[in-house]
């Protein structure tokens, strides 16, 4: 007989659309796996309208099953859906993923059981709801369907209302999921952006003291990203550093005006107190879990130790200095030295760079110089973009 190449009955009564022809409706199971690539929806419906529906996938082996679940749920929902394990995965893992899985537990390759282990591993799709659709009543198989992250049951034969119910009362609850991790996130979004101010204006009240700007600290906050970025650090960890370096001088607060702001050298008591302001900055910053604290802690307390073992308050030397104080002491120093202060001049630039080059393996990290000179040229642009004679910067220029 003649092989006629024409859409089956069933199929266009519910609107399925695939990308390859079906043969007679004789050869329908023959030829299921190209129902694999379909996309169900009513014509009907407003496009305004289907860009709000929610979309189930159902993979079951057996057509007679995935049809009779198109016909209770396809005026509802837009469905997509798989004849085995391996198509339900590829499905789930695509751009656009379902919003619910109706997943049937015995199927060829992969059991149902097994699609759900693999998703739930997966953390980008672990959330997704998954109902089991089986023949099997068992305790003990509903027990490790629920075990490896199931949500539901529905035992074969269907009852339509018990269908709908289960699907709209997953999917309501996963809605509310998804909109309470949304307002969890923009609250720790703004907890994050209060945290960040808080550190920048201590920064900047520390500062105060000894610049009239305060540039300074916005200043050397960029010339520490940039040297990170120049030493291959990630972008994590570079906004990080952009973000806590404006503390390294908190410890200033406690002291005193008559030391911090003496127009000439300190004696030897006025000096043993000023080497204390990385001590007491570490313990205004405090001990915390937060990164951003514990970050700005570090580099309050290292951020005037030398490579060479000879700084303070701790004397560490090398590689026990970390990273952090090691990057923000070349920043620190190179604004220090171009920048007036009440005990000195500004240095010019090519003094400035000739005294850091000098340093390397004494003061500085050596692995940091070149780095720092690679991004002189960047670094020079922020100097000229917060000078101090172009008065106080606001916070959003401290933003990358």
């Amino acid at each position: 007989m003649a092989r006629i190449w024409r859409v089956p009955w069933p199929v266009m009564q519910h609107n399925i659309i695939t990308t390859q022809p079906f043969r007679t409706w004789e050869s329908w199971p023959n030829n299921w796996i190209s129902v694999c690539e379909i996309w169900i929806y009513l014509r009907s419906t407003p496009m305004s309208d289907l860009r709000q529906r929610q979309t189930i996938l159902i993979a079951d082996d057996v057509p007679e099953n995935i049809e009779l679940l198109v016909v209770i749920l396809d005026e509802s929902y837009d469905i997509k859906v798989a004849s085995n394990g391996e198509k339900a995965i590829k499905i789930v893992y695509s751009e656009e993923p379902p919003d619910l899985i109706l997943l049937d537990v015995m199927m060829p390759g992969l059991s149902g059981h097994e699609v759900c282990r693999r998703l739930k591993a997966n953390p980008d799709r672990r959330k997704i709801p998954v109902i089991f659709v089986t023949a099997m009543s068992a305790v003990e198989d509903e027990r490790l369907g629920l075990e490896i992250g199931a949500v539901d049951y529905i035992t074969k034969p269907f009852s339509p209302p018990v269908v709908k119910a289960r699907v709209h009362t997953h999917l309501a609850l996963y809605d509310q999921s998804r909109e309470l991790e949304r307002m969890v996130d923009q609250r720790t979004r703004d907890l994050l952006v209060s945290r960040q101010q808080i550190i920048r204006r201590l920064g900047r009240a520390a500062e105060f003291k000894d610049n009239e700007t305060g540039n300074h600290v916005i200043r050397m906050a960029h010339y520490s990203q940039l040297i990170a970025d120049a030493i291959g650090l990630g972008s994590s960890a570079q906004d990080v550093l952009l973000q806590t370096a404006p503390m390294h001088d908190i410890g200033k607060i406690g002291i005193p005006d008559s030391v911090l702001l003496k127009p000439g050298k300190l004696d030897a008591a006025e000096w043993t107190l000023m080497k204390q302001h990385p001590l007491m900055g570490a313990d205004i910053i405090g001990t915390h879990d937060d990164e951003l604290l514990r970050t700005a802690r570090q580099i309050a307390l290292t951020h005037h130790e030398r490579w060479d073992g000879s700084g303070y308050p701790g004397g560490l030397k090398g590689d026990a200095i970390p990273l952090v104080g090691r990057i923000v002491a070349v920043a620190d120093v190179f604004d220090a030295l171009i920048s007036v202060r009440p005990y000195k001049a500004a240095f010019s630039t090519e003094d400035a760079v000739k005294y850091m080059t000098s340093e390397k393996g004494r003061h500085f990290d050596p692995a940091l110089i070149p780095a720092f000179e690679k991004v002189l040229p960047d670094i020079l642009r922020v100097k000229d973009t917060f000078a101090d004679e172009l008065g106080a910067q606001t916070d959003v220029e401290l933003i990358s």
